[in-house]
């Protein structure tokens, strides 16, 4: 049968990239399945966007990744990518979502807008971009909030209010910031986040010293309207003028889809789902998790340069037990 497969993997980011490559090398039929483009989260960052990580440790399949500098950006590594998907000639259907997984070890239904696939395995490696954390305050949902960003040109001369202080928030506030807008950061904790890429920490906090960025420690944004925003600070409920908000609050995975297939989530606050450390087997037989996605809420515990190795014990696991 034509949609009859070994393993399906529903995800075409790096780390889905990744296990198609390595259940090519065992010679299972495989299926990627993405409901986006290739690396649709890649695609999706800032324009601008620089890694964190160096090239090297962003390389899959033992394709190299050449970057023209110290750290790869967002547009090399959307070329590297798609070289790595061409190079292994991947078999990846691309804009097409995935409404559901039925069945039990070694009969699984993948339910698609398009069609419906037979497996005996089930990789999940849809990591975590796709859902924003709400603020849960009224005016969120005003046309002048954004939860994701892309370039900072149309917010020249803008009011703009920025909530948290990770990397997103920073690289939005410096960016509009050069681009000529009035930013204003909004920021829970006392400090900027401990994680932010060491190269650029010394221009925000050099930026919010000299006050040319406003910034408001032990904060909550508590009100959006359409010109105004109301911050509350240490001293009190504050008014700002203001014309746009962009919500750095961060992401979280689908979990309602990873629930609706009956993956466990830990009944903590990091919604953590329940898999095997060394197979990454879900508490479903069968069905594995692997990526970003394994984290739950604690989206900084695994990213690319420390779960490619996901793909290589997860196939590993289903070539063994394929063999029984």
């Amino acid at each position: 049968m034509g949609n009859q497969f070994d393993v399906i993997i529903i995800g075409a980011g790096p780390i889905g990239l990744a296990c198609g490559i390595e259940a090519k090398r065992k010679n299972l039929k495989y299926l990627i399945i993405e409901k986006g483009c290739l690396v649709n989260s890649i695609y999706n960052y800032p324009t601008n966007m620089v890694f964190f990580s160096t090239s090297e440790r962003l390389e899959i399949g033992d394709v190299p990744f050449i970057s023209h500098g110290m750290k790869p950006t967002r547009t090399e590594a959307l070329e590297y990518y798609r070289r790595a998907k061409t190079s292994q000639n991947l078999k990846i259907n691309l804009f097409e979502k995935v409404n559901g997984v039925i069945g039990s070890k070694n009969e699984f239904e993948v339910k698609t807008e398009k069609g419906n696939y037979f497996t005996r395995f089930v990789i999940i490696a849809t990591g975590f971009y796709d859902f924003e954390n709400k603020m849960n305050i009224p005016g969120e949902y005003l046309p002048k909030v954004f939860h994701y960003y892309k370039e900072p040109h149309p917010y020249s001369e803008q009011s703009i209010v920025v909530v948290g202080g990770g990397n997103s928030a920073v690289d939005v506030a410096l960016e509009t910031f050069r681009r000529g807008a009035d930013v204003t950061m909004v920021i829970r904790k006392n400090k900027i986040e401990d994680n932010v890429k060491y190269w650029v920490r010394p221009d925000i906090e050099n930026r919010i010293d000299e006050g040319s960025i406003k910034a408001y420690f032990n904060s909550e944004l508590i009100e959006i309207r359409e010109k105004e925003v109301d911050v509350e600070t240490p001293d009190g409920v504050l008014t700002i003028e203001n014309d746009f908000v962009f919500a750095m609050t961060g992401y979280h995975p689908d979990f309602n889809f990873l629930t609706s297939i009956g993956i466990q989530l830990s009944r903590d606050s990091k919604k953590e789902p329940s898999y095997n450390p060394e197979t990454f087997e879900t508490n479903v037989p069968g069905i594995y998790i692997a990526g970003v996605v394994s984290g739950g809420m604690d989206t900084g515990k695994w990213f690319i340069e420390n779960s490619r190795f996901h793909a290589e014990n997860i196939i590993s696991d289903i070539v063994n037990k394929s063999s029984h």
